[in-house]
């Protein structure tokens, strides 16, 4: 086999005779010869589908323990139903069972290795055995966790008390029945039907006598059996599975059993990996006696590539727009032979399909007559003509008369001859019967297709003169990214990129040209010595405005936007409305999983508190002002974020932003919500990009400043409180000595001090002109400074007011210690993974609260009720907050 980057052109015609074999032998060595060279194949691969197994294994062994620890009425019912039944069965029939399964058992594994061994296939015993030692370790340690830790139902469900010794329980899983069940799942029994009829039979006998002599129940009969396939299958995704691909050998043994002498075989490189599993792998194979064949071989190796894409294309897509993910290779043998002469049938240049064939248990091969030529991304601009444009709309035109959808007309699917003709390939993923949205789905992408190399004005009007503008128009609704294929989305994505960099190169430009400006009118203001206040601002104006008009001029619209407006000319009232093609949003299932998270998270803190005596003993006057300053501190951050924006943003709505964020923070870690919720939300306020991701910076840099000085300003006051003299308490030194000595290390190796500069010269590059911006705005900068200290005066108190819900006046604490751990807490909180810093701030603030003289019995529902008011209460307002500003754009 030869590695090849292309179809070979000149090869069209048969060998020459001087070079065939004269003889049988000669010709089976020269056969050997041409195996070839074909990349080298790892010796194992990690199989997707055995990865899902194991997950459903562990799945249905957690459903198994569930229903066993909270059904117990249903299992005990059962398991006397079962033994009612069985127990009428004669004792000859179990002892001849129980003795047969006893042999078998032993026998059917050691038959199936010497098999396997004959036909030199020993690493799947080795797998096999494996997998046995595996399985048998975890019921050991399942047996170990029952009998000493399981709760009692779960033990009654498992085990009943011995025939032989009622003192004594039966075993909660078979330590020999797992591992025979591993072994056997390892070594690939189920794809043999006649050993996997065997092996079912001997384990069906076997759970039938010791059903009926007692030494088992029926949920240890589904454990054990499930224990043993989660285990083989663990064990196959983590050492890998042995490579069945079929190599150049096999594939030319498979022409000659279907009639053909092959001589060469090249493989043709794919020119899109993202989707080689889709499309198999191809060759060009030349013969003694006739014209060259294209073959594609196709196995479940290849199948299995893209195997989480395409499932989560099929759970977030509905169906019309999505395809089995999941297909035997039977089935894509006969899905691309079907489509392959229904093809043809329709009138469209097809590939002709002259033969099909399996390649062994996992392979399978599809022969065309070769078609040479080269595909539409290959050919150069000059040669992609008006006619060869609307040749292609007419074959696309003569699959859909017949109702073929191809759902791939990409640039690599797209063959032109050396005659000009174009010819369709690719066509397995298609579909017959297909439905109007699947065909304006082809429409749409060939429109994208095509405008990629000559541009949207060339490929509507060409698709205008073969299909007629009603058809164009039709698939407008279809014209979106999730539309369109994998490989066109990542264009269309890097093209956007290069858009964006032009225009970021345009705006820096314009900026450089006006710079030269600035500075003689600034020479010369200090000249006069006459600063003009009014002159300075228009100069800014008019420096913004010629940004602005820089930006303007550089915008360029995207290729799906401009096809729109093609279409549009001719058919302005075209539906441009996209079509709902999405069944799982990914907003839809961040809300779900948020509301599941918080669910969760609330519960577990909720379990163990009495709300009883919380209820009779608290302050409810107490709790109101709790309640008042925790609304407050959504006005104080809104203030925060607007004093580092001078540009206009509505008050109201960035308060909503900010309730909105609460509901974020159940799903993103503190420090991570926030910043990104507020930088979308200023872009769709009319902030540049850039210039709202600078003002968030900003805002968190300046934060973080007013953060550390008020620690240290409150620990400072902390340790003076009981003293007459100012001296600092010890935590503060032992602080400030940390950061001192972190400091010096990070400035001493040479891998931190450049990681840290790194990321302060990003930050500083940014935000810190921003921060020169806002501080030509004093009235901003007040009302930054302002929101912040004000937004932390607001948790204070509100933890304060919780504290005193609960407390009385021998246990209340200073304010000053109260700021300290709320400031201390909230700082670990966002550094916490955790969503919404839980866990981490709850376990804080009431160490710090105990820390400081407070009681437990105060500072834990204290603490409960703070937390309370601040992040979990306020989740259900920031979902409708979050929709809301959502359905406005503003989000």
């Amino acid at each position: 086999m030869k590695q090849q980057g292309a179809h070979p052109e000149d090869t069209e015609g048969t060998p020459d005779a001087s070079s065939r074999p004269n003889t049988a032998a000669s010709e089976t060595a020269h056969i050997d010869e041409v195996e070839g060279d074909e990349p080298l194949l790892p010796a194992r691969v990690h199989r997707p589908s055995d990865l899902m197994r194991l997950l459903a294994g562990v799945l249905a062994v957690v459903v198994l323990l569930a229903i066993a620890a909270f059904a117990h009425g249903t299992t005990s019912g059962l398991e006397q139903d079962i033994n009612k039944g069985t127990g009428q069965a004669p004792d000859l029939l179990i002892k001849i069972a129980g003795l047969a399964s006893s042999i078998a058992i032993l026998l059917v594994p050691v038959a199936f290795a010497i098999e396997r061994l004959i036909k030199r296939d020993g690493l799947r015993i080795a797998d096999g055995v494996l997998a046995a030692v595996l399985a048998h370790g975890v019921t050991l340690a399942t047996d170990l966790w029952v009998a000493r830790a399981a709760p009692d139902s779960i033990q009654e469900a498992l085990t009943q008390p011995s025939p032989g010794d009622i003192h004594a329980l039966t075993d909660p899983v078979h330590g020999y029945l797992a591992p025979v069940i591993a072994y056997m799942t390892a070594v690939g029994m189920s794809r043999r039907p006649r050993w996997r009829a065997v092996l079912w039979v001997v384990l069906l006998l076997d759970a039938f006598s010791m059903l009926v002599t007692g030494y088992t129940t029926p949920f240890s009969i589904i454990l054990t059996v499930l224990i043993g396939w989660t285990v083989a299958y663990g064990t196959l995704y983590a050492v890998g599975s042995p490579n069945v691909r079929p190599t150049g050998r096999t594939l030319m043994a498979g022409l000659r059993t279907v009639g053909f002498r092959p001589v060469t075989a090249s493989r043709v490189e794919s020119g899109d990996a993202s989707e080689a599993g889709d499309r198999g792998r191809r060759y060009f194979v030349t013969l003694e006696d006739g014209p060259p064949l294209d073959v594609t071989v196709v196995d479940r190796e290849q199948q299995a590539q893209g195997f989480f894409y395409r499932a989560w294309r099929n759970l977030a897509l509905r169906g019309f727009a999505t395809r089995s993910s999941l297909q035997s290779l039977r089935q894509a043998l006969e899905q691309e032979a079907l489509l392959a002469y229904a093809a043809i049938a329709a009138g469209a240049n097809a590939p002709k399909l002259i033969a099909t064939s399996e390649l062994g248990p996992d392979a399978v091969m599809l022969v065309y007559e070769h078609s040479g030529g080269r595909t539409l991304d290959s050919l150069p601009d000059e040669e992609i003509t008006d006619e060869l444009l609307r040749d292609t709309w007419h074959q696309v035109r003569a699959l859909q008369s017949r109702r073929i959808a191809h759902r791939r007309l990409v640039g690599d699917a797209i063959l032109v001859d050396r005659s000009g003709t174009v010819i369709l390939t690719d066509l397995r993923g298609g579909e017959i019967a297909a439905g109007d949205l699947l065909l304006r789905m082809d429409t749409s992408q060939l429109l994208v297709t095509l405008g990629l190399r000559v541009g949207a004005e060339r490929a509507v009007a060409s698709a205008l003169s073969v299909l007629g503008p009603d058809t164009v128009a039709d698939c407008l609704p279809m014209l979106q990214p999730i539309a369109l294929s994998r490989s066109t989305r990542g264009t269309l994505r890097q093209l956007a990129r290069e858009r964006a960099e032009r225009e970021r190169e345009a705006v820096l430009e314009a900026y450089r040209q006006s710079k030269p400006a600035r500075a003689e009118h600034g020479a010369h203001q200090v000249v006069l010595d006459k600063p003009d206040k009014k002159a300075v601002r228009a100069e800014q104006r008019a420096e913004k405005r010629a940004v602005d008009e820089a930006m303007e001029e550089a915008r360029e619209e995207d290729l799906l936007t401009q096809i729109r407006h093609e279409v549009l000319r001719i058919r302005p009232q075209a539906p441009v409305e996209p079509a709902r093609l999405e069944r799982v949003r990914p907003r839809t299932l961040i809300s779900f999983i948020a509301g599941a998270i918080g669910a969760y998270f609330l519960l577990t803190q909720l379990t163990h508190i009495e709300f009883g005596p919380l209820v009779e003993n608290a302050e409810w006057g107490w709790v109101a002002a709790a309640v008042l300053f925790s609304a407050a501190s959504y006005v104080a951050a809104a203030m925060a974020l607007l004093g580092f924006v001078p540009e206009r943003v509505p008050f109201v709505r960035t308060v909503a932003a900010q309730v909105a964020g609460s509901f974020v923070k159940i799903v993103a870690p503190a420090a991570v919500g926030g910043v990104a919720l507020n930088t979308r939300f200023l872009q769709r306020a009319g902030v540049r990009p850039g210039l709202a991701v600078a003002s968030v910076g900003a805002s968190q840099l300046f934060g973080l400043g007013c953060h550390i000085l008020m620690l240290l300003a409150f620990g400072y006051l902390t340790g003076t409180e009981k003293t007459p003299s100012l001296s600092p308490s010890r935590t503060v030194i032992g602080g400030l000595l940390t950061v001192a000595v972190l400091v010096l290390v990070v400035t001493s190796v040479p891998f931190l001090r450049k990681f840290v500069v790194t990321r302060v010269r990003s930050l500083f590059a940014g935000v810190v002109p921003r921060m020169l911006d806002v501080l030509q705005r004093p009235q901003k900068l007040i009302t930054g400074i302002g929101g912040m200290l004000l937004l932390t005066a607001c948790f204070v108190m509100c933890l304060d007011a919780s504290i005193r819900a609960f407390g009385d006046e021998t246990t209340s604490v200073s304010i000053a210690s109260v700021a300290v751990v709320f400031l201390a807490g909230n700082a670990l909180g966002s550094a916490a993974p955790t969503p919404g810093g839980v866990g981490a701030v709850e376990a804080t603030l009431t160490v710090g609260l105990i820390a400081v003289g407070l009681p437990k019995e105060v500072a834990a529902p204290a603490v409960l009720l703070f937390r309370l008011l601040t992040l979990w209460l306020p989740v259900l307002p920031g979902w409708l907050a979050f929709n809301h500003l959502t359905r406005k754009a503003a989000l």
